[in-house]
């Protein structure tokens, strides 16, 4: 029996890097062995050095950021076999699931979402799923209500034959049936039995969104009859009351929620719809641990609960894992990510580098929380645990629970057990339901910590990393885990508008971030931020500042053409070998990180050239908007990202980039056209102006055809039409703009 207390249930693995520590370093050398010659050379030379001095400045402190985050990677091996023997009774868990509109998040993808999160390989009596309906939807409500009854046939399925893929629409993807090898008759009637009813299921979700009304709004549906999307009361419906004890559970409890709101009440996006859930979830459920997914992040490997609690539950010491991230994956993902969004590389060197400082960021979905890390706890020191004291912020629990959590006298008991690392306690879903909802009211948080101190932090529409930087600098760690099956699944956006608009909210979110009252910087020098995890939020929250130095850098090849000037030491020059080597050893770097990760070549280019899209309009566009809040001229929006069920990823036009009227294309629209009419100017030998002694040379008209190499999709872009086309009207703007550049390099 001693022996099966210390059992270990994680390992955490540090992972050799020496040829990736040698590549990095090498590459610093040569970026700053090129600031060195830039810097003895500057009086000689004009302002294109100068530009490219200030770019390259940027670049090698951005490497040392990349640096620091890949030198010390790690792996986290799990042992789920023995969780049971160190914990007879596994814990609790309340499973989040957010949706926000039910045209770009169509119901029946969130179906599958909570389907495959009920049939998980863990006790139904130990889990509870809520669902935020922040649209207010009676369809997306009808869709769970029938998602429920179908759950009752299918999570008994997939636990009573070990069902690998437990969300439907993915384990009946395609029309095959199983043959007489995948089992004995029983499975293979029970099986087509299942595949007819999710059909079923499918098919009156379907039938019901095509409806104005998707269904008689009477009974539990009356609640929904006149209700506007912004402004109406709190709904909250118990879909399934799990009365069973024990084992005899077939269904988790599931409970529908759509909070209160008002006009002229901000009601902070994501971030206020988590808050919600933790709080109704705190009066009903109160699992110790929760789980936060999107609505299209299914449950891939069944056994990702019991992973995760091994590393929650398995470490000496609480502070090692305040939350376990499991990395986003993404299903029917386009062929060789023409978009660069399915972040594969990123996630094997830079997640796993950042996972060996503190652990990794927050990433919004997938996620397992500590209940009382959420609610603002600070790790547990000798002194509080010699007095047996939870504190909260560094406060005792006392009289100061109601200005931390509210009003709510069913909330501060729950909330006291759950900072006091007490389990879940049993409670009827029905009783409950007055203090849920008072406790999910858009006025409740008034006067309270919610948003600032517990819960989801407000301030930035990139909650999910704000919130994880304010429990790393509580002195907390964090870990990784990227089992070989992945854990959760979702759909990323298959269109350039699309990936642009998500890449926009990213960068305006942490903008935000970094001109806060929650930099980093000031969490290192004022509480328990470690120093290289400050240069690790650092590099990512930069992503949107990335974007000047980047769009300068990329305009100047064009600039010395159009000007006869020069940013690079001649051919003929020794010193020309420095930039070709930066060059050089970049692209072959970042290409073997590719390779390693499994990855085509034709993946490495399109993530290449998509860096440079993004950086220079995305990007752009983002720390626009949020240097717009920062002077209180306009207000942050959170944009709902359009999800598909499927995409298929071998179709001939589907990897054919697509625009639309967005002034996001503007910027990179234009750099090409200023790139086409430098190369035109050039090669019509048209007089140019002396602005410079040596003239222009090779290395500029090289930058210059590496530039429109990169932007290929948009010269195609100016020769397609429908979406696949470039709109006239961004045309018209950026040739402006491009004219007006012209004109300024040949005065």
């Amino acid at each position: 029996m001693a022996d099966e207390l210390f059992v270990p249930l994680y390992e955490k693995i540090a992972r050799k890097n020496t040829i990736q520590r040698s590549l990095d370093i090498t590459l610093l050398f040569l970026l700053v062995s090129l600031l060195g010659y830039r810097l003895f050379c500057l009086n000689n030379h004009g302002l294109p050095w100068f530009i490219a001095l200030v770019c390259e400045l940027w670049f090698t402190f951005n490497w040392v950021l990349v640096v620091n985050c890949k030198w010390s990677p790690v792996e986290y091996k799990t042992y789920p076999e023995n969780l049971e023997r160190r914990f007879p009774e596994l814990p609790n868990v309340d499973m989040f699931v957010t949706t926000a509109d039910p045209v770009l998040e169509p119901p029946i993808i969130a179906v599958n979402t909570v389907l495959s999160l009920l049939a998980a390989d863990y006790p139904a009596d130990k889990l509870a799923c809520y669902v935020s309906d922040d649209g207010c939807s009676p369809l997306t409500f009808y869709s769970l209500v029938e998602a429920s009854k179908f759950a009752k046939l299918w999570v008994p399925f997939c636990k009573k034959y070990k069902i690998q893929v437990r969300a439907p629409f993915r384990y009946f993807f395609g029309d095959s049936e199983p043959s007489s090898t995948d089992g004995n008759l029983e499975f293979q009637q029970d099986w087509l039995k299942m595949k007819a009813e999710y059909e079923v299921l499918a098919r009156k979700i379907e039938e019901a969104a095509r409806k104005s009304v998707p269904c008689d709004l009477t009974g539990d549906f009356a609640v929904f009859c006149d209700v506007e999307r912004r402004n109406h009361p709190t709904i909250i419906k118990i879909i399934v009351d799990n009365k069973e004890i024990h084992s005899n559970a077939v269904v988790p409890n599931f409970v529908y929620i759509s909070r209160e709101k008002a006009p002229k009440q901000p009601h902070h996006y994501k971030a206020g719809a988590m808050n919600v859930l933790t709080r109704v979830s705190g009066v009903m459920t109160n699992a110790p641990f929760i789980l936060n997914v999107d609505c299209d992040m299914f449950v891939n490997n069944p056994q990702v609960f019991r992973y995760a609690m091994c590393q929650l539950l398995g470490s000496k010491n609480e502070r090692e894992t305040a939350f376990v991230q499991y990395p986003q994956v993404f299903y029917d993902g386009l062929r060789d990510d023409p978009y660069g969004n399915q972040f594969v590389v990123p996630y094997q060197y830079m997640c796993r580098g950042i996972a060996g400082i503190q652990g990794p960021f927050y990433g919004g979905t997938g996620c397992f929380h500590r209940r009382k890390v959420i609610y603002g706890v600070w790790p547990r020191d000798r002194e509080i645990e010699a007095r047996n004291c939870t504190s909260i912020n560094g406060k005792s629990v006392d009289d100061t629970l109601l200005k931390e959590f509210g009003n709510s006298e069913e909330l501060i008991n729950s909330a006291v057990q759950a900072l006091k690392g007490k389990k879940g306690f049993p409670n009827n879903l029905s009783n409950s339901l007055e203090a849920a909802c008072k406790v999910a009211s858009c006025s409740y948080e008034y006067g309270t910590s919610w948003g600032t101190k517990c819960g989801w932090i407000y301030g930035a529409t990139a909650e999910d990393l704000l919130t994880g930087l304010k429990i790393h600098a509580k002195g907390w760690n964090s870990a990784l885990h990227m089992p070989e099956l992945p854990g959760f699944m979702g759909c990323t956006p298959s269109g350039g508008p699309e990936a642009m608009a998500q890449q926009k909210r990213w960068a305006t979110g942490l903008a935000e971030i970094l001109v806060g009252k929650n930099c980093p910087i000031i969490a290192t020098l004022t509480a328990k931020l470690q120093f290289r995890m400050c240069l690790a939020y650092l590099w990512i929250l930069f992503w949107g500042l990335r974007s000047i130095p980047q769009l300068c850098y990329a305009a100047l090849p064009a600039y010395c053409i159009l000007a006869n000037s020069h940013f690079l030491p001649k051919v003929e020059e020794p010193a020309i070998w420095i930039p070709i080597a930066t060059f050089v050893t970049y692209n072959l770097h970042t290409l073997r990180e590719y390779l390693k990760a499994g990855l085509s070549i034709r993946a490495w280019w399109n993530n290449l050239r998509m860096g440079s899209i993004t950086a220079t309009s995305a990007y752009l566009f983002g720390l626009f908007a949020a240097i717009l809040k920062l002077l209180r001229i306009s207000e942050t929006v959170f944009e709902v990202t359009q999800k598909d069920q499927s995409c298929d990823g071998d179709g001939p036009d589907v990897t054919k980039f697509t625009f639309n009227e967005s002034a996001v294309f503007v910027p990179g629209t234009t750099l090409l056209l200023v790139h086409l009419i430098s190369l035109l100017c050039l090669s019509s030998k048209l007089p140019t102006p002396v602005h410079d002694i040596h003239g222009v040379g090779l290395g500029e008209v090289f930058c210059s055809l590496w530039v429109v190499l990169c932007f290929w999709p948009f010269l195609n872009g100016l020769f397609e039409r429908g979406k696949y086309g470039i709109p006239l009207s961004t045309i018209l703007k950026s040739a402006a703009l491009a004219l007006l550049f012209v004109h300024f390099c040949r005065t």
